[in-house]
């Protein structure tokens, strides 16, 4: 899979013997989150690929698509989607780590935000929403 990972992103396993589990690592180099590294546990069920993989974000992060349990607002990893960009048996898993590259360059989905604070922080004061990402990702995303 490595050869097909966005530049920014890697791939280790806890356990080289298990490829069904493993943490997607994402570095942007631009943005509110640039510096930052943010890992995403992803576990691929024996229901892959009728149903999407589990995916949790373990470094914490001020988000508006992710909250701070670590929980993730991405389309593509609902089952059923209200806007038909949901998940699908021709999807793979590349789908999932470029879908993921995405929520650090492009702002998606703030009609729907989970982290609603967030959404509402970036709206109403970019500056704020600025000061707030650049000290978690000071305390929780630094390697």
């Amino acid at each position: 899979m490595s050869q097909l990972l966005p530049s920014n992103c890697t791939v280790t396993y806890d356990n080289e013997n298990d490829l069904s589990s493993f943490i997607l690592n994402v570095k942007p180099t631009e943005g509110y989150w640039q510096d930052g590294c943010f890992k995403f546990h992803i576990k691929v069920t024996e229901e892959y690929n009728m149903v999407p993989p589990i995916v949790k974000c373990i470094t914490r992060l001020w988000h508006p698509n992710i909250n701070e349990t670590g929980e993730v607002c991405l389309s593509l990893l609902r089952q059923h989607s209200v806007d038909g960009l949901g998940w699908s048996p021709i999807r793979r898993l590349n789908d999932v780590v470029w879908g993921l590259h995405a929520l650090f360059t492009d702002l998606l989905n703030f009609d729907d935000p989970l982290n609603i604070e967030a959404a509402d922080m970036y709206r109403n004061s970019k500056d704020e929403f600025h000061r707030k990402v650049s000290e978690y990702v000071n305390l929780y995303a630094k390697e």
